[in-house]
C-alpha cells in the first residue's frame, strides 16, 4: 500500500478558512478507486511537545492499495478541480509518500 500524507499551511489561518479546506478535501478527495483509507483533519492544539511539527493547518491522509491507484488519483478530474480551486489559498504544502504494510 502507499500512504499519501499532505500537510497544508494556509495563507489565511482563520478557523473559517481551515474549515473550508477540510470541506473541499471531503468533497473532492474521497472515494477514489483504489483508496483503502481517507482522513482529513486539523492541527490538534493541545499536542505541543517539542517534537511535534505544528506548521500546518489541515492534514490529509490517503492510503491507496498500490502505486498505480495513487498515480491514477493524481490525474483525476476531481483531484485537478481541487487543486485549481484551492492552491492559491496555500502558503505551503508538504507531501510525504511512503510504502506501508
Amino acid at each position: 500500500m502507499l500512504a499519501h500524507s499532505v500537510y497544508f499551511t494556509l495563507k489565511d489561518r482563520s478557523q473559517e478558512a481551515i474549515h473550508h479546506l477540510v470541506e473541499a478535501c471531503d468533497k473532492y478527495l474521497t472515494a477514489h478507486p483504489g483508496t483503502v483509507f481517507y482522513a482529513c483533519g486539523t492541527l490538534e492544539p493541545e499536542l505541543a511537545r517539542p517534537v511535534n511539527d505544528r506548521d500546518f493547518d489541515v492534514s490529509l491522509l490517503l492510503v491507496f492499495k498500490d502505486r498505480a491507484a495513487h498515480d491514477k488519483y493524481q490525474t483525476t478530474e476531481r483531484h485537478n478541480q481541487f487543486l485549481a480551486e484551492h492552491k492559491e489559498s496555500w502558503k505551503k504544502v508538504r507531501i510525504f509518500d511512503s510504502i506501508v504494510g
